[in-house]
């Protein structure tokens, strides 16, 4: 084990990822807390289902030793998949799950969350903790957070996300706008909201694709809908719209217009949307990116290499970055920090760069117009 067995460890963000990472470490008897910017864990809603790879999200699972729990909450039947038109036909329909190396067992972003947060000790998450800034103070990381808080930590683990505050502490290196913007939406109560959606859905999820754009459903445990709807546009789109995402009868006017000759089925997802619906212009890390390693910061998941969601590898590789950070701290084969946090830092990097080429490429022809052509093909080989 690398020289850290009595540091005081500092995670920024609890996601799937940042929970991964304390469990992991925690297991390994260090010293762990996770500051999150959630009040409590209760305080919102949690996106929707996540599909976990058998190569990464799985993988790391079992490292935690949760598989267990998993069971009992992920849902059978939420990856199977329908492929339609933009009139609602489905071209393609998953009749069976897939098992083994190529399972994709799906659980609510929520359930995940809360078995990741009940393996910690009591006391490892501290609510209601806003990043604000931090800076070196005796070969420690003086840590200041929204309320006047301030902590100290030997070792600071960004796991924040997109828009990670932890990230320019390692590099000046941005993310690019990658010519899309995708609304986020939600549906509750949807068997009696949306029963033309629930009917075709059939508890799993709907790729549809046409005119160059995308809408995906995916059904929840809980009874609600998420729903997707990708499509090219300007960077500041959400802006120059005028659209007020507050009042989804205004996105249910703009999707008439820009989806004209889409069935009226898909009306049922913004006719009865949960206020706010979020507009998400899409970004990507440099597939080049690099920096100089350090001996106490770090970063995983998105706050890392984000990428768009549309290989749906955001969650699997925070959780494989988690488990191969903390492999490499707690492992026989480096002898200090420095040493395990560079060799993560470039096998992530390559791995990331890998995965984003792929993801920018099925982004790009995903939103083609031929998007639907090439889907169909990709699944039926």
């Amino acid at each position: 084990m690398t020289s850290i067995k009595n540091k005081n460890i500092a995670i920024i963000g609890g996601g799937p990822g940042g929970l991964t990472l304390a469990r992991l470490l925690q297991m390994r008897g260090l010293n762990i807390k996770v500051y999150e910017r959630d009040v409590h864990r209760t305080v919102r809603v949690q996106g929707a289902t996540l599909d976990l790879h058998y190569e990464s999200g799985l993988k790391a699972l079992n490292a935690t030793g949760l598989m267990g729990e998993f069971e009992k909450h992920y849902r059978p039947g939420a990856d199977l998949m329908t492929i339609t038109d933009k009139h609602a036909k489905p071209l393609l329909r998953d009749t069976e799950s897939r098992e083994g190396a190529d399972a994709r067992p799906e659980i609510d972003r929520g359930p995940l969350r809360d078995i990741l947060i009940d393996s910690l000790e009591p006391g490892t998450i501290v609510w209601n903790k806003r990043f604000q800034s931090m800076q070196r103070n005796e070969n420690k990381w003086l840590i200041a957070f929204n309320d006047e808080y301030a902590t100290e930590a030997d070792i600071v683990i960004g796991a924040d996300g997109a828009n990670s505050k932890i990230r320019p502490y390692l590099t000046t290196l941005k993310a690019f706008f990658v010519d899309i913007t995708v609304i986020e939406g939600a549906v509750y109560n949807a068997i009696e909201k949306a029963p033309r959606i629930m009917k075709l859905l059939n508890g799993g999820k709907i790729f549809t694709l046409g005119d160059s754009c995308t809408l995906i459903v995916s059904s929840k445990g809980d009874g609600s809908i998420a729903f997707y709807v990708g499509f090219k546009s300007e960077e500041d789109w959400a802006v120059t719209s005028g659209i007020d995402f507050t009042k989804p009868q205004e996105v249910a006017n703009w999707f008439k217009t820009k989806f004209a000759g889409w069935s009226d089925i898909w009306l049922e997802l913004f006719e009865n949307a949960e206020s706010p619906i979020i507009p998400r212009p899409q970004y990507c890390m440099p597939l080049d990116q690099d920096w100089q390693a350090q001996a106490d910061l770090t970063i995983i998941g998105d706050a890392a290499h984000l990428m768009p969601p549309y290989a749906g590898e955001g969650v699997n590789m925070a959780m494989l970055d988690a488990l191969e950070l903390a492999e490499a701290l707690t492992g026989p084969l480096f002898n200090d920090s420095l040493a395990a946090i560079a060799n993560y830092e470039t096998s992530m990097r390559k791995r990331a760069a890998e995965t984003a080429a792929v993801t920018l490429q099925q982004t790009e022809l995903m939103h083609s117009p031929n998007g639907l052509e090439e889907m169909l093909a990709f699944f039926k080989s």
